[in-house]
C-alpha cells in the first residue's frame, strides 16, 4: 500500500470527512435531522389551554406548531448553520399537518431534509379547571375601606388591578378566581394562589395606600405537611391622592403613599411631612380631588389672582400658592370652608 487516504466505505480517494468518508458515503449514511411522523398533544376541554412541558398555557396554533417542532427535532452531532422553515396547515379541530424543511452544514457539505408531521390533539382537563370545578382556593382577599362602605367606582378600580396583574404576570394555572361577590361594606374573592393574593395586596397598597392584615388558617394535612388557607384583609383609606384633608387644624394635600402612612403637602407653606395610618384616622376630607377645579386666571398681581367663581360666575380673588409659576395661566382651586383656595402643585397640564 502506498499510504494514500481513501474512503473506508467504498475506497474513493479524497476529499474525505473527519471520519474518513467521501461525500457520497457520508450522505448515504447520515440522517441530518429526524422528526416523528405523528405528535400527540393535549388540550383542556374547558379552557382550551395546551399542555406544554408539564404546564398548561394559552398559545396560538401556529406558535404551538413551532414549539412542537422544536421539542421533537433531533439534529446530528456536528451540524452547523441550521435553519428550520415550517408551514402549518390545520385539517380539522383536532388535527393539523406541519411541513418542515431543515437545512444546514455538516463536514462542509450542505444538507437539506423535508419532513411532514401529523399533529393530533386529545381532550384533557387542566389542573386549574379541575380545581375550579371543585371550588378549590388557597386564599381569600377582603376589600374594605376605613370607616365606610366602598363606592361602586372604588370597587371597580380596586378589582381592576387584579385583572392588570393577571395580564402582566406569566401564565400560571393557579392564578384564578374561584368565587367573588359583595359583602357588607366591601367585596370578597377566593383565589387559587396565595402568591397571587400577596402580589395583589402589594399592588393595592402601592396604588391606593392603606393597610393589609394577613392571617393563616390550618385546614388539614397532605403527605405529612400542613395545608393552610390565607386571608388577606385590605383596608383602603377614606381619602385618595390629591385630596385636601384636615389634620390637627391644618389643611394638607395627600401627596404620596408610604408603607407606614401617606406623605402630606402643606397648602400654606412649602412643607411635607409623613404621618402614620393611625394619625390619619383623625383626618377629615375637606375637598376630594374630583371636586377640585382647574380655572383660568383673569388677572394676576404679586400676591393674588382674579378668577371666575364656578358657582355664580362672579370674579373673586384668591391668594396664589407659594409655588405658583407665573408663566402658568391657570390654577387648581378647592372650595374649603365656604372659600375658594388655590392649591400648590399645579403646573397647568391636565
Amino acid at each position: 500500500m502506498d499510504g494514500t487516504a481513501f474512503c473506508i466505505a467504498c475506497g474513493s480517494p479524497p476529499p474525505l470527512t473527519s471520519t474518513r468518508l467521501c461525500e457520497s458515503c457520508l450522505r448515504s449514511r447520515t440522517k441530518f435531522s429526524t422528526l416523528p411522523e405523528r405528535v400527540q398533544q393535549h388540550r383542556c376541554a374547558k379552557c382550551s389551554m395546551y399542555e406544554v412541558e408539564k404546564r398548561w398555557v394559552n398559545i396560538g396554533e401556529e406558535e404551538l406548531g413551532e414549539l412542537r417542532v422544536r421539542e421533537n427535532l433531533e439534529l446530528i452531532d456536528g451540524s452547523v448553520g441550521v435553519k428550520v422553515d415550517l408551514q402549518y396547515q390545520p385539517i380539522d379541530e383536532r388535527t393539523s399537518r406541519i411541513y418542515v424543511t431543515v437545512s444546514g452544514d455538516l463536514e462542509g457539505y450542505e444538507f437539506h431534509d423535508d419532513h411532514e408531521i401529523l399533529l393530533q390533539t386529545s381532550n384533557a382537563v387542566c389542573q386549574s379547571c379541575t380545581r375550579k370545578a371543585g371550588a378549590y382556593f388557597e386564599a381569600t382577599m377582603q376589600l374594605r375601606s376605613a370607616g365606610r362602605r366602598l363606592t361602586d367606582n372604588e370597587l371597580k378600580n380596586l378589582r381592576g388591578t387584579l385583572d392588570e396583574i393577571l395580564n402582566e404576570l406569566e401564565s400560571d394555572p393557579m392564578f384564578f378566581v374561584t368565587k367573588e361577590g359583595p359583602v357588607t361594606g366591601g367585596w370578597d374573592l377566593q383565589l387559587g394562589s396565595k402568591s397571587l393574593a400577596r402580589t395583589w395586596a402589594r399592588k393595592l397598597v402601592k396604588r391606593f395606600g392603606g393597610t393589609v392584615k394577613e392571617t393563616s388558617t390550618l385546614v388539614g394535612m397532605r403527605e405529612g405537611t400542613e395545608v393552610t388557607r390565607l386571608t388577606l384583609s385590605y383596608r383602603k383609606p377614606a381619602y385618595d391622592l390629591g385630596d385636601v384633608i384636615r389634620l390637627k387644624k391644618n389643611d394638607w394635600i395627600v401627596n404620596s403613599w408610604q408603607k407606614d402612612g401617606p406623605t402630606l403637602r402643606s397648602i400654606k407653606q412649602n412643607q411635607r411631612i409623613g404621618v402614620t395610618w393611625r394619625d390619619m384616622e383623625k383626618a377629615t376630607v375637606k375637598c376630594s380631588l374630583s371636586d377640585q377645579i382647574v380655572i383660568d386666571i383673569l388677572n394676576l398681581d404679586s400676591s393674588g389672582a382674579e378668577v371666575m367663581d364656578p358657582s355664580d360666575y362672579k370674579v373673586v380673588t384668591v391668594a396664589i400658592p407659594y409655588d405658583h409659576d407665573r408663566s402658568c395661566s391657570s390654577l387648581r382651586i378647592a372650595f374649603i370652608d365656604d372659600t375658594w383656595i388655590a392649591l400648590p402643585g399645579h403646573r397647568g397640564v391636565e
